[in-house]
């Protein structure tokens, strides 16, 4: 479906010819022949573009014009005036107005600016995001085999239509593989719409994925536009699908299966053309064994398979990482630390990381505001990312008052294995080194450490 516009006149004979235009054009056409009118349509209906005429009885086009974008600043507004000056379209443009043109009007250009305001809102909507994820889009960096073949496969699969299943832990950047295909695919210049079906509940799950019509329940007060109708010609991403229930999920196969659907209380059908992308942190063949997940679903999502990997299996990445995360931070304050000691990337070397990259930008964030200088040292690292903080390793219990010779062993190699970590400036490798072992064995005995 194409986006509902609301024409604002109060001449009829504009209403009925530009309603018959451009719902001719495909869109979705609301009308209203004074200011109150408008408002009261915009506050039921949310269009997505208004044409307002300056010159109208009561409130006119200006004073519309403000009360529009006091509380929808999103709405796209076009001004169209038979008296037309300099003056009307210099406050026209601060009050928010994307264009301003004159009657008699050139049906061209009215279909031309009305594209070109919704293109704007579409890029708007994008670099609002894009803001958001300023550091976040980093975390495809690096040239682990890992990261290369993530990569590949990106740049393989975006191209095509085809749907895809994207499966990795919280944190690995689920989301940011799904977008960069986006960006990649044909559909680039249309929407991407992102559902996050683990924090939407199962009883308005169809209204948020198909929408509704207004008084379709209680509580719908006004016409809702669902995220499949608004992905329309774009790409749907389905966030941890895993999470959505498994009524939400049969209704959701049929969709995918028909290409149409119905709002919520309407008796229509909405043809819709939409790219598929759906992620998880779940393992959905367990889900499908524990009956948790359809499986008819998931053959039917998991067309092209991408796992994104946990930074533990990417650790060549993280001197890069923590780099490009220091660089993004200084940009918004000067006194970010620059960079980091070798220790502290053995220290990030060996630690887990459950929160995956999402964490690393976490930590870095914290230390930028915590650390008044250049360089960030092991002694900066707080728990849990440095083990040395783990144990006491002043402790006299002696070792004879383990039972087991394996446990008591194991006490003896934590012991010694921190007091040397401090004693060579908890350097993995010049530990390693001077105890006469393999960094693996000093990395092994630390991961333990708990």
């Amino acid at each position: 479906m194409f986006p509902s516009i609301l024409i604002v006149d109060d001449e009829p004979s504009i209403l009925q010819s530009l309603k018959g235009i451009l719902s001719d054009e495909g869109f979705e056409v609301l009308t209203a022949s004074n200011g109150y009118e408008a408002l009261k349509t915009i506050e039921n209906e949310s269009p997505d573009l208004v044409l307002l005429d300056v010159w109208m009885p009561g409130i006119d086009g200006l004073d519309t014009l403000k009360e529009i974008k006091k509380d929808n600043q999103h709405i796209q507004v076009i001004i169209i005036t038979g008296h037309g000056t300099i003056d009307t379209a210099v406050k026209a443009t601060k009050l928010g107005a994307y264009d301003f043109i004159e009657k008699p009007l050139s049906i061209d250009k009215v279909i031309v600016t009305i594209n070109n305001a919704l293109n704007f809102r579409r890029l708007e909507e994008e670099n609002r995001y894009l803001r958001k994820k300023t550091i976040e889009k980093h975390s495809l960096t690096g040239q682990s085999p890992s990261i290369m073949k993530l990569q590949q496969e990106i740049h393989t699969a975006a191209p095509t239509d085809a749907w895809i299943l994207i499966t990795g832990e919280n944190g690995t950047g689920k989301e940011l593989v799904a977008r960069t295909i986006h960006q990649f695919s044909r559909r680039s210049d249309k929407p991407m719409i992102d559902v996050n079906c683990s924090k939407i509940q199962e009883d308005f799950m169809d209204s948020e994925l198909f929408g509704h019509e207004k008084g379709a329940f209680s509580g719908a007060t006004s016409k809702k536009i669902g995220k499949f109708e608004l992905a329309n010609q774009g790409t749907l991403f389905l966030d941890e699908i895993g999470d959505m229930g498994i009524a939400s999920q049969g209704k959701l196969l049929r969709i995918l299966e028909d290409k149409k659907f119905q709002r919520v209380g309407g008796g229509r059908d909405i043809h819709v053309d939409v790219r598929i992308i759906a992620s998880t942190n779940k393992k959905l063949e367990l889900e499908i064994q524990n009956g948790q997940f359809r499986e008819d679903l998931f053959f039917r999502l998991n067309v092209v398979p991408i796992y994104v990997p946990p930074l533990r299996e990417r650790l060549e990445d993280i001197p890069i990482l923590t780099s490009t995360f220091l660089k993004e931070l200084s940009k918004e304050n000067q006194n970010t630390p620059q960079n980091v000691t070798q220790e502290v990337i053995e220290l990030f070397n060996v630690y887990s990381w459950p929160g995956n990259v999402r964490e690393m930008k976490n930590l870095l964030g914290r230390l930028a505001i915590t650390v008044n200088k250049e360089t960030i040292e092991a002694s900066d690292i707080p728990a849990p990312y440095n083990p040395y903080l783990f144990v006491d390793t002043e402790a006299t219990d002696s070792l004879f008052a383990f039972s087991s010779f394996s446990d008591a062993r194991k006490a003896f190699e934590k012991t010694y294995i921190l007091k040397k970590l401090n004693q060579y400036g908890q350097s993995v490798q010049n530990t390693a080194k001077a105890i006469g072992e393999s960094v693996t064995y000093v990395q092994k005995i630390l991961q333990n450490i708990d």
